[in-house]
């Protein structure tokens, strides 16, 4: 049996945050006392509370006020025999969804793996390596993902202003094997393409069901699908019997992709506006009894509890214009993935949008994050997606 390789050794403050003893994986700079020992960013290290008592083991990075982030809370080799179990453990916990064409493999600190995203888009992968660590477990993953799913290739995005900050290069390639540009999958039934020069992974599949849910009311709607990227959204609507889809976005390549979702699933009454949300619903303020049902599925307002107050106002000003343009009756179905906006915060905005545009909120549906994308109680940064469709009612009308 081989010796279980050391490194160096992380030791708390006295007073730990229950935070940390419950579960979660991260470690802030100003938690740590001292560090004994020698390392490198990116190794394993062991960490320790103030008493001696043994905590946890997983990569450190000091360049990140996020200095460790723990892997397992036990003491065993951190090699591709553990990353094996960690996806076997993730893919039982997705159940019957492993069966599904695309769907979310691996979701970083949920299943147990910080810093790393995989989604599966048929017989392709598409790999988010975030932080240091995980990347010098990099040819392990890869190693590992090989064994499992048999891809027939493997797209790497390394990108954005959190890889940079831990000192990582950034990567948007195919590592094994090579693939289109836009990956064809499905989901729900519906044809869609993941663009591997897009945003995150290349497409979202968080909002699966309640995508699926809103199908149920599209029939003979008019529909504006805003903040539509690809068009997750409007093709459920489609596909659901809408009237007509009109999808706004600020990317014009989004949209040129989104014609070309249309084109494949045989969509025709569709358009298509490339504009900045916000400005789309200014200038259709005065204008009432526009649509029948309205979708906002903004990206984050906010990536701090420093910019809380902005998300508030960004996500006031959204859900107030589209009830002034619902038709009487009207469907908002609207969204959060602002993890520092709570269920609550989100609600409660709503509730004062509705108020300054005198409508009734009737609640019919409250959704969240599909299960492959799993929220775990002990790290709230993994409950983030807020999702509900709501009818609209004029007070005036009553």
């Amino acid at each position: 049996m081989s010796k279980l390789s050391k490194g160096a050794k992380i030791v708390l403050k006295k007073d730990i945050k229950r935070r940390v003893l419950l579960g979660h994986p991260w470690i802030y700079d100003n938690e740590i006392e001292r560090i004994d020992g020698n390392f490198t960013n990116g190794s394993i290290v062991d960490v320790y509370t103030s008493a001696g008592q043994f905590l946890g083991r997983g990569y450190i990075n000091t360049e990140s006020r996020i200095t460790v982030r723990l892997l397992t809370r036990k003491m065993v080799e951190i090699n591709k025999e553990f990353i094996r179990k960690r996806f076997d453990e993730a893919l039982r916990n997705r159940y019957n969804i492993v069966h599904e064409n695309a769907y979310r493999v691996l979701f970083g600190e949920a299943d147990g793996l910080p810093g790393l995203v995989v989604d599966k888009f048929d017989k392709y992968l598409s790999v988010q390596f975030n932080t240091l660590g995980m990347y010098m477990l990099k040819q392990q993953i890869i190693d590992v993902l090989i064994d499992i799913f048999h891809p027939t290739a493997i797209f790497e995005h390394t990108e954005g202003s959190a890889v940079r900050k831990e000192g990582l290069e950034e990567r948007a390639e195919w590592i094994y094997g090579k693939g289109p540009e836009l990956i064809p999958f499905e989901n729900n039934g519906i044809k869609f393409l993941a663009d591997t020069k897009g945003q995150k992974t290349g497409a979202f599949l968080d909002q699966r069901e309640n995508a699926k849910k809103l199908m149920e009311f599209a029939k003979d709607r008019v529909c504006l699908d805003c903040f539509s990227y690809t068009g997750n959204f409007g093709m459920h609507l489609l596909k659901g019997g809408a009237k007509h889809v009109t999808f706004v976005d600020y990317s014009d390549r989004a949209i040129e992709i989104s014609r070309e979702i249309a084109r494949l699933n045989g969509f025709d009454n569709c358009d298509f506006v490339v504009e900045n949300v916000f400005d789309y619903l200014k200038s259709n303020y005065e204008k009432s009894n526009l649509f029948d049902l309205i979708v906002l599925d903004p990206p984050s307002f906010a990536k701090s509890a420093a910019n809380r107050d902005a998300a508030f106002k960004g996500y006031k000003e959204i859900n107030y214009r589209s009830m002034k343009i619902l038709k009487n009756n009207g469907l908002l179905a609207t969204a959060s993935c602002t993890q520092v906006v709570s269920q609550t915060e989100f609600e409660n905005v709503l509730v004062e949008a509705g108020i300054d545009a005198k409508v009734i909120l009737r609640l019919l549906y409250r959704g969240g994050q599909s299960i492959d994308h799993p929220q775990v109680y002990s790290i709230l940064e993994s409950m983030y997606l807020k999702f509900l469709i709501l009818q609209i009612t004029y007070i005036s009308s009553i």
